[in-house]
């Protein structure tokens, strides 16, 4: 639920001079050692009971079943996974990430050929062979809605895949086929979080038995109590054997069919993970520890087996990376010339005007952050977690020296130095703002208050006024609504309010040139963000007449200082400050009016930090506290802003901003007196996310990241926006990345985790737990599966470990269709079951007419793809790969023989446009349940989620029938979350409380009249274990209004409001950090939201094309009529 766009979690350096200047990288402490620990996982036993096959370093091993030395069996710089051996042993099955996200090869062990069974570019996980060894079963999402798993088969010998039990919008996995192959044992419901030690209600699963007829029939074994997975075949078919947590800890258990199931193993802490029986059913092998264990099914006595892995398998070697893009944390020096970023953590710099190959500053395997020039762009502030946590750090790039400038317990963040130079601010801990004195290296309280901390802070959440003397800044205050204070830098440590707003978003504070008023951007979620101003004293009128006036006062001469001049003649700038000449008198530069664009006579030179420059004292900020809340007025931008900065000269505000879809940089005049509109004027029109935005030096220039790549934009537009050609070029060594990247993760959590008391999981031992195996990953992949493991110790929800963004991945055509399983599997012919309305295939062209549509019909065959015959053997997502978007023509027939066989050109679409059809028609077809056993008297919406679109949804499906209607059904299961329950929640809780009457026409309700989203009519809500996040919220709301009857079953008890931040490698990785409550303070993670009519939807109901929670919610509702 309310995923947020973090600020980034890196930092940047920056160089004074390429051409005779290179910078020294910065090396950081020695990690202490950890002794590395081999992690083995995913075992399978061969059909003797001799031999056990295992995945490490995301490579396939075989070692003796009683233990020992493994070999290496299946090596690739993929992932593979899930080695299954074949009933006669001759063959392994397994899963790489060699061709995409996951699919499924086999290993024949006679020839060595490694073939390939699956070509869909959704993830398969296998399951099982069948006992026969002629199919192999996997679970995937690939065609049904959402994240819903349906079970496949496909032959082992090849073909296309056919679901076997594909319950409409319901999660059936792990499945395992009856040694017989008349029955199919399989998981239920649930979650696939096999790594969260826990559960809540959405973790809850029924163990499920499927007869495999032309009308499944489904039969619960378990009573969904707890979260119990992995069913596995024992004593020929009369038992099974699983994984459950009921009893507290993870077990093995045995369930004799109608019998009672009984606890085999004992365990009292620990995981017991990815179990496989062997196929005479009297060992089971399974993860635990880090380790392989065999349990005897006679006796349940477990131990582990202990294993050595001999051997060097291929690995990460240490890769040269040369990085354009990605780059994050863009810094512009204040003279202009130099560019700073941060690219995979490191600290890079580069010229501003030619870019090139970036000098490496740092080189830690810690992520350094958050970087900040000196005024005289020479050296840089940065934070640095080398020790553990946020500390200052500051690189000199005239001696190339480092210096740690903070050493606290607790974290330092967000740098700035103040415009003299004699200051550098900064957030400690979450609740102080602080500034160092940058020459005696003191530090004093500034203020104190609650601050958000990286990497859930502000962009600017503080910034120096004009005179270094001041400071705004925005803490979070009452009801976590967000203003601007002020404090004196040398004051008493307290700051006062200069805004009174009632808003929780702002992202960046600003002073104007002249220090006379603040600008910071504010709003609220899902509402555009806008500028305000406030005026520190009251604004004195300036009038266009004294323009005129002044073409008669006389000029005084100005004189340009020596080193201005050289400057013009020279534009390549020194190492360092030019003296003035012995003797040669400095000239004192003239001030700036307000409002108006320096001279170079009146731009002085920069001094070194804290050195001062005689004459270009700032004028003294005044600030008049009385009356200063009528003194805060909203800037007409019209744009939705999350980021705003000042020009240099005080005439612009820049802002980056959302309109029509796209997020781009706009320019806002601030001189009153300009002859420019009041309005924004867009610079870019681009569509890529735009960040860090900054002004050159002269105010004639933008630099700004979008989509990780430095741009420069020119504020006159003559010409377009220009990329500045910048690479960052380190060795990345994995061996040293990898326990840094597990750090970082666990330093996230322990910082920001919502429960400072981690649901009780002791979060120091489970680092110390887990180093050793991280120490010993020999993949990125095997760390992020340990760190899915740590973050599993939590028991919580809204938890995440991602592979970063990488090579395109196979894309697979979706045709919008479904086929015949009986007859493809009896006679190789793919004959259409289904076809999904709007879909391809339904939109279908003749090609002998290409002005005429031709949808393909229920009961054809399609005989052929772009002239390829297609057969038993064939597998048609080979056929559709990267044909998204393309023509494909379809050879059809309305018999097997292919008699009248006819080309049909579709359109192909991808995964995620085909389950957003199939959810389409999910609807329709509840919507016409509805009216079918209401009589017509009752209307039906479902939310899929709680985002922007599914509101405007919404507000589309709540039509004109629907409103005719004597009541609504309102369904959110199945729904996923998002933020804005609250808008939801209203257009049901509205009540009318007047009416209107144009003339001619007849008195309706106000409120839509005017414009307002309202029902006015009774409702029923009908919610699942699969309504989470934000619609637990939604939930909540409906009934703490009491808008109506809750009807189906309680919710999934998943709810924080979380974060996506990106690690050092970019490793995705989610951050939940805010509790949830009810009204009357009861923690909503894993604490589901009731019903009052308790209606469990059995698995396989849709088969039956019965919805007993329907029925339940139209007889609930018309029964309150």
């Amino acid at each position: 639920m309310f995923t947020v766009k973090s600020p980034r979690v890196c930092l940047l350096v920056a160089l004074l001079l390429f051409s005779c200047v290179r910078a020294a990288p910065v090396r950081a402490q020695a990690a202490p050692k950890v002794e590395p620990r081999p992690y083995l996982y995913e075992p399978s036993l061969s059909p003797d009971r001799k031999e056990i096959a295992f995945v490490s370093g995301g490579d396939v091993w075989t070692a003796p079943a009683e233990g020992g030395e493994a070999r290496l069996l299946v090596s690739h710089p993929a992932n593979e996974s899930r080695p299954l051996y074949s009933p006669d042993g001759r063959s392994l099955a397994f899963v790489s990430t060699r061709t995409g996200n996951g699919d499924i090869y086999v290993l024949d062990f006679a020839s060595g050929e490694v073939r390939r069974v699956t070509f869909d570019d959704a993830a398969e996980q296998l399951d099982a062979w069948s006992y026969d060894g002629k199919w192999l079963y996997f679970s995937s999402t690939a065609r049904d809605i959402a994240a819903s798993n349906d079970v496949y088969r496909v032959s082992a010998a090849g073909g296309t895949p056919m679901r076997v039990s594909a319950d409409r919008y319901a999660n059936e996995w792990a499945a395992a086929p009856a040694p017989d192959g008349n029955a199919l044992a399989f998981v239920g419901r649930g979650y696939v979080q096999w790594w969260r030690h826990g559960h809540a209600h959405i973790d809850t699963s029924v163990i499920t038995l499927m007869r495999d007829q032309a009308t499944p029939k489904y039969e619960p074994l378990t009573d969904g109590a707890a979260k119990e997975i992995w069913p596995m075949w024992g004593e020929g078919g009369k038992s099974l054997f699983y994984v459950s947590d009921r009893g507290g800890a993870e077990n093995i258990w045995k369930l004799p069919l109608g019998g009672r199931p009984a606890q085999l193993t004992k365990f009292t802490a620990g995981r017991v993970l990815w179990p496989n029986i062997s196929y005479d059913g009297r060992a089971v092998v399974f993860e635990r520890g880090y380790g392989i264990w065999r349990m005897e099914t006679d006796s349940g006595r477990a131990s582990e087996v202990r294993i050595t892995l001999r051997g060097a398998p291929a690995g990460p070697a240490v890769e040269r990376v040369r990085q354009a893009e990605q780059l994050q944390d863009l810094a512009l020096s204040p003279d202009g010339k130099k560019v700073a970023f941060v690219a995979r953590g490191e600290v890079f710099a580069a010229s501003a005007s030619d870019g090139g190959d970036a000098v490496r500053v740092t080189n830690s395997p810690a992520p350094e952050s958050q970087p900040v020039w000196s005024p005289d762009s020479r050296r840089l502030a940065y934070v640095s977690g080398r020790n553990g946590h946020g500390q200052l750090f500051a690189y000199d790039f005239a001696t190339n020296a480092e210096t740690q400038l903070t050493s606290a317990a607790e974290s330092d963040d967000t740098p700035r130095f103040s415009p003299d130079g004699k200051w550098l601010a900064f957030q400690r801990a979450g609740r102080e703002l602080r500034a160092l004195n940058v020459e005696t290296k003191q530090e004093r309280l500034v203020a104190a208050g609650s601050f958000s901390r990286p990497p859930l802070s502000p962009d600017r959440p503080f910034a120096f006024s004009p005179d270094s003397k001041w400071i705004a800044y925005m803490p979070v205050g009452q009801k976590l609504f967000r203003n601007v204070y002020v404090a004196e830098v040398e004051g008493d440590g307290r700051g006062r309010p200069v805004s009174f707003l009632a808003n929780a978003g702002s992202n960046t504070v600003s002073w104007s040139a002249d220090g006379t008023f603040i600008l910071f951007d504010t709003g609220q979620r899902t509402e555009s963000g806008q500028v305000a101003r406030v005026d520190l004293i009251p604004r004195t009128p300036r009038f266009r007449e004294d323009q005129f006036r002044d073409l008669f006062k006389e000029e005084t001469p100005k004189t340009v200082s020596p080193s201005l001049r050289r400057q013009e003649n020279n534009p390549t700038p020194s190492p360092s400050p030019t003296p003035t000449p012995t003797g040669t008198p400095t000239p004192t530069p003239t001030p700036a009016e307000p409002g108006t664009t320096p001279t170079p006579a009146q731009t002085p030179t920069p001094a070194p930090a804290g050195k001062g420059q005689a004459g270009a004292e700032k004028k003294p900020v005044e600030v008049v506290f009385e009356g200063i809340r009528r003194r805060l007025s909203l800037l007409p931008v019209d744009v939705d802003v999350y980021y705003q900065t000042v020009s240099p000269d005080g005439k612009y505000l820049l802002m980056l901003a959302g309109a029509v879809g796209q997020n781009n940089i706009y320019l806002y005049p601030l001189d009153e007196l300009s002859r420019e509109p009041a309005v924004a004027r867009q610079l870019t029109s681009t569509p890529g996310f735009k960040s860090d935005a900054q002004f050159s030096l002269d105010g004639q220039q933008v630099f700004y990241l979008e989509n990780g790549r430095i741009q420069i934009a020119p504020l006159d537009q003559r010409q377009p926006p220009r990329g500045l050609a910048v690479a960052a070029e380190m060795d990345v060594d994995f061996a040293r990345e990898k326990l840094e990247v597990f750090r970082q993760g666990w330093e996230l959590m322990r910082d920001n985790f919502y429960d400072p008391q981690y649901h009780g999981a002791d979060w120091p031992a489970v680092r110390a737990e887990l180093e050793p195996y991280v120490a010993g990953a020999r993949t990125p992949d095997e760390v992020r599966r340990l760190m899915r493991l740590m973050v599993g110790e939590l028991n919580a929800s809204h938890l995440g470990v991602s592979n970063p963004p990488g090579a395109a991945q196979t894309t697979t055509g979706r045709l919008g269709l479904d086929f015949d399983r009986a007859e493809y599997e009896r006679a190789g012919r793919l004959k259409v079951a289904e076809v999904i309305p709007l879909g391809p295939a339904a939109l279908a062209r003749d090609t002998a007419a290409p002005d005429r549509t031709r949808p393909l019909r229920e009961g054809e065959y399609v005989l052929a793809v772009d002239g390829r015959a297609v057969d038993a053997r064939t597998n048609l997502d080979e056929l559709l790969n990267y044909k998204v978007g393309r023509r494909v023509t379809l050879t059809v027939a309305s018999t097997a023989d292919g008699a009248d066989r006819k080309d049909l050109d579709v359109r192909p679409v991808n995964v995620n446009t085909e389950k957003g059809l199939r959810y389409r028609k999910w609807v329709d077809e509840r919507r016409a349940y509805v009216e079918r056993v209401s009589g017509g008297r009752l209307g039906y919406v479902h939310m899929y989620d709680m985002t922007s679109p599914s509101l405007a949804q919404l507000y589309v499906d709540l039509d004109v029938e629907n409103q005719s209607k004597e009541g609504v059904v309102v369904d959110v299961r199945h729904n996923n979350g998002g933020f804005v329950n609250v808008y939801a929640v209203d257009v049901l809780a509205r009540r009318s409380y007047m009416r209107m009457t144009p003339r001619g026409f007849a008195a309706t309700p106000a409120r839509p009249y005017l414009g307002q989203r309202v029902l006015e009519l009774p409702t029923v809500l009908v919610t699942d274990q699969y309504s989470l996040s934000d619609a637990e919220d939604f939930a909540e709301g409906y009934r703490s209004l009491k808008l109506g009857k809750v009807v189906g079953e309680p919710t999934a008890g998943w709810i924080i409001f979380t974060s996506d931040v990106s690690l050092l490698d970019g490793t995705g990785f989610r951050l939940p950090f805010v509790r949830i409550e009810t009204a009357e303070g009861v923690n909503m993670e894993r604490n589901p939201r009731p019903v009052d009519v308790p209606v469990e939807r059995p698995i396989g109901e849709s088969y039956t094309g019965k919805d007993s929670q329907l029925d339940a919610a139209v007889k609930e509702l018309l029964g309150r009529k």
